[in-house]
């Protein structure tokens, strides 16, 4: 894969290397162990994409690369590189992921701005994540088969359906609006509902869960789990029960293993240029 490679046996300290030429800063992806190894052909932001590194203090270590300053981070790509490198990792080593566009001047500045000060939170925070990572479940309802639900439901949508119909948009147009305010209500506890179910289920499996709001009116749920990477296979009889459950009903998805970026505040004291 294109990223760490895996643990070396020992961590030796590595002494901060300038930043290369004049006009280019220092992006730093996230924190990760400092016996950590990386294949050559890891890339991370940038057009073309620069080239990560390690620099390490003591027992951690900033993913890091080279951009230029004169032009803007915010592309989808460097979004998506950012995000592709800290997941790869997750799923190998424990990371603390950092937000992205996060630019200092140079190593020496990752090493005094970021791990010196705070080398022993990060490293305690580390050793919490040892053999964990995130994953993320994503359910959404079958429109057709959610709306029938609704109409069943809640008698006064079908009383009101049946007030409109054959009469205009705008004579009917409280009557519409309050349609739409009863389908939204009747979702958002059926949301609930199926949000704590599949959250009792998977909550003794799991380090931690994390309820994400809903980005999509038909979504039925939408969970971050922190998970011993060793129970993935546990999380997916879990999921595998509720989706023949709900089959026509929801839709569900698990994303993962990814950088835990729902369980960990990492310390934003980048400072330094922002290109």
């Amino acid at each position: 894969m294109s990223g760490p490679s895996g643990r070396s046996r020992t961590a030796e300290p590595e002494r901060a290397r300038a930043a290369g030429s004049r006009g280019s800063g220092c992006y730093i992806y996230g924190i990760v162990p400092a016996d950590v190894e990386l294949t050559s052909d890891t890339r991370g932001v940038g057009d073309p994409p620069g080239r990560v590194e390690l620099v390490r203090h003591g027992e951690i270590a900033a993913l890091v690369s080279d951009v230029p300053v004169d032009r803007p981070l915010g592309r989808p790509d460097d979004l998506m590189a950012h995000e592709r490198l800290l997941d790869e990792a997750a799923g190998e080593v424990p990371v603390l992921p950092l937000r992205f566009g996060a630019v200092v001047t140079d190593t020496r500045a990752v090493v005094d701005e970021l791990l010196a000060p705070y080398h022993d939170d990060f490293l305690a925070a580390l050793n919490e994540l040892e053999g964990r990572a995130q994953y993320v479940v994503k359910g959404r309802y079958v429109e057709q088969a959610v709306l029938r639900e609704t109409l069943e439901e809640e008698p006064e949508i079908a009383q009101l359906r049946e007030e409109i119909r054959g009469r205009s948009e705008e004579e009917t147009w409280d009557a519409r609006i309050r349609i739409g305010e009863l389908i939204s209500e009747v979702i958002a506890a059926k949301r609930e509902a199926d949000t704590e179910a599949l959250t009792e289920a998977l909550a003794p499996l799991c380090a931690a869960v994390a309820v994400r709001e809903p980005t999509h009116e038909y979504d039925a749920l939408h969970l971050a789990l922190l998970v011993e990477t060793r129970r993935e296979g546990e999380i997916e009889q879990v999921l595998e029960a509720f989706d023949k459950h709900w089959t026509g009903r929801v839709e569900l998805r698990l994303l993962g293993p990814m950088a835990p970026y729902d369980f960990v505040a990492a310390r934003e004291q980048q400072g330094g240029d922002e290109p």
